[in-house]
């Protein structure tokens, strides 16, 4: 097989300054560590290639070291461009040092973004991103102060605004597969997650660059069937083996989670304790419709779904923004891939459903929100989090419910007999004046008759063309002391506010 090399012979066709572009997932998820791992040796041995521009996606690591941290060196890359940064510790902090260019894109506008490069465009026009700090006129992206380059330019067409995010050329497409048969061909029956693989193949070698693939095991030719093949052997240039790669950090191989059989799933050990998380998803399940296509976001909003089954029977149908609908989705470091999925796409089409208004709510977190109801998710603290696909997510649905407790930094309460006492309040307010960057503009929201509603432990509030409103609260919680003391804002209210079901708050 031709194509078959080493990880450091792969690793020894990437050249100083190429536009290397990763295509795969956070937690280690469908990462291609194997050659990964030689290229940073490579570097390190040699201090080649440098200066590289770097682009992801989805957040790309594994908080060990793994995924994007693997070009996390000085003079190793000089500009990065992902849409989320969690999972990739070290070049965090080299963004922090004003090391690198660090920019922030949405998800969806990325992986969607290869198909443009490929087809020879001039750049993917969207809404999404409008009145957020993608904006070129927010603060178009940049993380830090040694970004300075404007990647979206705003265009009208027809009256309406758009954001042009402009195409640049690919010289390098690192890919992760399953299997490679003797041509190249490369098949995903046992990842998780199909992501723009085949786009960004295609834009490297339509840039008149190369496409590298990891897969575990390669077979004879003609093995693989065709309906099978995810990205041709025309475009793949190098193969790299590695018997041992996983699913994701956490997951060796699981076959319900890449949808080649199902499993039963027990539910006796399912039901979710009660306290203020449990509190805040079953409010929040009261916004879910018994039909409604639904997008769970990361961390605090898993809950809605194992509520809903507890309390309903059946969840509605779930989707996640890495392409898959249908089934259960998971949690912590598995974010992203899903036990018994209905449906595998490839991530750019997932996106194009979702911006065009396919989903129906969506729950997501909120690390602060302000008076005008714009949300933060993406930097605090001066620390780079990033995006992944929330602003698609949240600009394409058509009801957004954001979660998340009242305060945070040591906040502790306690959930009994119908109500909620607050045992420890959290050192830092999350309900601000301001935010310290716009993930999520309230403005653009109300321009497009967006329904948007917070939910916390001890109160909903609603977006609303006067500004946020505090509609319900707590059995239990005094106004002032409780809501209003611990906000940065006064709320829009009304004499009578609704009080929240005891039910909320019972076992």
């Amino acid at each position: 097989m031709k194509k078959r090399m080493s990880a450091r012979e792969a690793a020894g066709l990437v050249r100083d300054g190429s536009c290397v572009w990763l295509a795969g997932g956070g937690g280690g998820i469908n990462d291609p560590c194997h050659f990964l791992g030689e290229l940073e040796q490579c570097f390190l041995e040699t201090g080649h290639p440098r200066d590289m521009t770097l682009c992801h996606s989805a957040g790309m690591g594994d908080k060990q070291g793994g995924g994007a941290d693997h070009f996390a060196h000085a003079g190793m890359v000089k500009k990065v461009v992902g849409s989320h940064w969690t999972w990739s510790v070290r070049m965090q902090e080299l963004a922090a040092k004003e090391e690198i260019e660090a920019y922030v894109l949405p998800q969806g506008v990325m992986s969607q973004m290869t198909r443009d490069i490929a087809g020879g465009r001039p750049g993917l026009i969207s809404r999404i991103g409008l009145g957020t700090f993608v904006d070129p006129r927010v603060e178009g992206g940049c993380m830090n102060r040694r970004s300075t380059e404007q990647l979206a330019q705003v265009l009208e067409i027809g009256g309406r605004e758009y954001l042009l995010y402009k195409a640049f050329p690919i010289d390098v497409a690192v890919i992760r597969g399953s299997t490679a048969d003797e041509d190249g061909n490369i098949s995903y029956e046992q990842e998780g997650i199909v992501p723009e693989a085949l786009s960004a193949a295609q834009a490297a070698k339509n840039s008149g660059g190369i496409v590298i693939a990891q897969v575990k095991r390669v077979v004879a030719r003609g093995t693989i069937n065709p309906l099978q093949v995810k990205v041709p052997g025309v475009l793949v240039d190098a193969v790299v083996v590695d018997p041992e790669q996983r699913q994701s950090l956490l997951t060796d191989y699981d076959p319900s989670l890449s949808g080649e059989y199902r499993v039963v799933t027990e539910d006796e050990d399912s039901r979710m304790p009660l306290t203020e998380r449990k509190v805040i998803a079953r409010r929040a399940a009261e916004e879910l419709g018994e039909n409604d296509v639904c997008n769970l976001g990361f961390g605090m909003p898993d809950g809605v779904a194992a509520v809903v089954k507890e309390e309903r029977g059946l969840p509605p149908v779930l989707s996640v923004e890495q392409g898959i609908i249908g089934g259960i989705p998971q949690g912590g470091s598995n974010f992203g891939l899903v036990r018994n999925p209905m449906a595998i796409l490839d991530q750019p089409y997932q996106f194009d459903w979702y911006d065009g208004g396919g989903l129906d709510v969506t729950v997501l977190s909120f690390a602060q929100f302000d008076r005008h109801g714009n949300v933060n998710v993406s930097k605090f603290g001066g620390r780079i989090n990033g995006v992944g696909g929330f602003i698609n997510i949240s600009q394409g649905a058509k009801k957004v419910v954001f979660v998340g407790t009242f305060t945070a930094g040591g906040f502790r309460a306690q959930v009994e007999e119908g109500t909620i006492r607050i045992m420890t309040e959290g050192r830092n307010k999350k309900l601000v004046s301001q935010v310290e960057q716009i993930s999520f503009s309230g403005a653009y929201a109300r321009e497009n008759g967006q329904k948007v509603v917070f939910v916390t432990e001890r109160a909903v509030f609603e977006l609303t063309p006067e500004g946020v409103k505090l509609t319900e609260i707590a059995p239990g919680m005094d106004l002032k002391r409780d809501i209003l003391d611990q906000m940065e804002f006064v709320p829009v209210m009304d004499e009578e506010i609704k009080i929240m079901p005891a039910r909320y708050f019972e076992a």
